[in-house]
This record gives C-alpha cells, structure tokens and sequence, in this order.
C-alpha cells in the first residue's frame, strides 16, 4: 500500500508542477519583451481556439495588437491588458478570422482611459478585398455596420480617443517603414496569400525584434531578409507537410518555414494559426521544421506567453 501512496504522491507532485508551468505561460512577465498568444486557431469553429492574434508586451503593457480574430477581444480582457497602453493595431490581412473583433475593442476602449489616437495599419485592397481604410469605413462609418461607432473616426468625440487608419501597399516588393513610437518602430513587406492582399509585420522594440509572416505561401521569397536576425518568427502551422492542391497557394509548408527559418537565423520560431488538419500531426510538422531549423519551436496555445 505504501509504495501505491508513493507512486500517487509522485505522479500528483509532477501533475502539479507541469500545471504549474503551464498556467505560468498564460502570464508575461513584467520587465522585457514578451509575445503573448491571444488567438491560436484559424477559422475553424470546432477547435476550441479563438481565431489569430496577438500582442507584443513591453515592461508589463501590451504596446502591440496583431490582428483582430474572433474571441481575441475576450482573452485580451482575460490576459490582463489595457487597450489604453496601444501604440498600434495592425492586420495581417483581412480575412474575417483576423479582423472580425475589430469593432469590439473600438466600442470597448471607450470605456477605459484611452485619450490618444489609436494608429491602425493593415494592407491595401484588390479586386478581392477591401484596403483597410475602406474596411473600417465599412465596419464603424456612418453607413458602416456599427454606425453608432462613427465617432471614433472623428477628432473631438466624447469617446475619448479618434481611430486612425492607413493602409500600407501589399504589392510588389517594396518595405514600408511608416511608423515609430517611444516603445517600438513598425515595417512591413507584401507576402503571397493566394488573391488576397497580405503583409508581414517586422516590431523592432527594446533591442529585439519580432516577425509576424501572417498567412503566406512564401512565392514572393521575401522574409528570410525581412525576418534577418529576428529573436522571434512568428508564423503560421496552417497546412500539413502532405498537403496538396489549393491550400499550399495561401501557406506555407512546415519544410518552407524551417528553410526561411534558417536562411533568416532567426532564435526561435512560433507556430501559430493552428488548424485541425496540423493538430495531432505536431511529431511530423516538428520533423519538416527541423530538417532546417534547430533553434526552439513552439506550437501556440491561447493565452501562453513567450519571453525574449
């Protein structure tokens, strides 16, 4: 009996140590750099995920939010930041599985301390897209779907705060480098997603750096220079190493982003954006990365919370 109790006292110590961990990672810490994980999934509705997001956290404030997915709004609530401290909202692109809480967190920054205009950047539009500034138009206009957010655009409001867009070139090859701020500078690069305008995102902040590639095949070969020297690339577990067909022209394979890994010298990479058909074959996506890269890989979760 006692060599049971010993056994079952182990087992729970450890059990306790590894939850442990594990809720650590749902906290940044409060000096540095830290990314934190607020959406991991796609668009996918029966994952248990809240769809892409992400914020970038300097000495305790989140200074960054990348992308907008559905159910980012509430983790965002639930991990602790304060949409007063934003230097910036950025889209990766504008699928709805990355901009569709969008009109949340305008609405609810009027009930903080915002006082400050709210910089948002995201890419141009196409015949398939709208550009940005036409999608907030269309999302918080006066003809908008929430016009009682109007506004918002508008100096002088008693929301407190004025929404400011600007939508930054997603074709060809040209880095844009428009925006700066006490606490980081902002660049970007178009990247290939199918028909669909698309950027990458490059956060230089504290001495560090932080790539976020977004959704991309990789056709136009650009973030491995983009991403040079990065401690973070942030990026996206969308397709398997076996798939085929239409997919592989909106992302990238686990083996491509091993090879722009490396080519980028990158520290360590992040994989994000996690579908169904990636999870559970985490053995063999790990397997083509590292073929490549063999810094630290991480599959995101909700809420974790990774330190520079």
């Amino acid at each position: 009996m006692r060599k049971h109790q010993c056994v079952l006292a182990c087992f729970l110590v450890i059990y306790c140590c590894l939850t442990s961990f594990a809720e650590q990672k749902k906290y940044c810490g409060k000096t540095g750099v830290w990314i934190q994980i607020l959406g991991s999934g796609g668009p996918e509705i029966d994952d248990g995920n809240a769809s892409t997001s992400y914020l970038v956290w300097l000495d305790g404030k989140a200074r960054l939010l990348v992308d907008t997915g559905p159910g980012s709004s509430v983790l965002f609530d639930q991990a602790g930041a304060q949409i007063e401290d934003l230097d910036a909202i950025v889209f990766t692109h504008l699928h709805a599985d990355h901009s569709s809480d969008f009109p949340a967190y305008i609405h609810g920054a009027s009930f903080e301390k915002r006082d400050r205009s709210l910089r948002i950047f995201g890419p141009d539009g196409n015949d398939y897209a709208p550009s940005t500034n036409t999608f907030i138009d269309r999302m918080i206009g006066p003809q908008g779907a929430y016009p009682h957010l109007k506004k918002f655009l508008t100096f002088g409001n008693d929301g407190g705060y004025k929404v400011t867009p600007q939508s930054i070139p997603a074709t060809g090859r040209h880095r844009w480098a428009g925006f700066g701020s006490d606490n980081l500078r902002l660049s970007a690069i178009p990247v290939h997603h199918g028909s669909f305008p698309a950027l990458a995102w490059r956060v230089d902040i504290a001495n560090q750096s932080i790539v976020f590639t977004g959704d991309f095949n990789n056709n136009k070969d650009l973030i491995a220079k983009f991403a040079k020297n990065t401690d973070a690339l942030v990026t996206h577990l969308a397709i398997p190493e076996t798939a085929r067909g239409t997919s592989r022209t909106l992302h990238a394979l686990p083996s491509q982003i091993g090879r722009i890994a490396h080519r980028a010298n990158a520290r360590m990479v992040i994989l994000g954006h996690r579908m169904n058909i990636t999870r559970g074959r985490e053995n063999q996506s790990r397997e083509a990365v590292e073929k490549s890269f063999s810094g630290p890989l991480l599959f995101a979760n909700d809420l974790e919370c990774w330190g520079l």
